[in-house]
């Protein structure tokens, strides 16, 4: 049996999970670093940065931005 101490457990919550143009758009929330979002292509590469995002509307906007820089 695992006991967790619940005051220090951290967790992920993930907010939406978006395909724009054959990539995956993932919004996701960890206690540690607040919003983010990752970038998922069709060959299973992962991009995004490490920016602290306040809402996960601000982190999907910047992840949406990500996706048509180069359009």
């Amino acid at each position: 049996m695992i006991d967790l101490d619940t005051k220090t457990a951290m967790f992920t919550k993930i907010d939406s999970v978006t395909i724009i143009n054959n990539v995956t758009l993932l919004v996701f929330y960890s206690e540690a670093h607040c919003w983010q979002f990752r970038l998922i292509t069709a060959g299973g590469e992962v991009f995004g940065e490490r920016k602290l995002y306040y809402t996960p509307e601000a982190a999907e906007k910047a992840g949406r931005e990500w996706i048509f820089q180069d359009s």
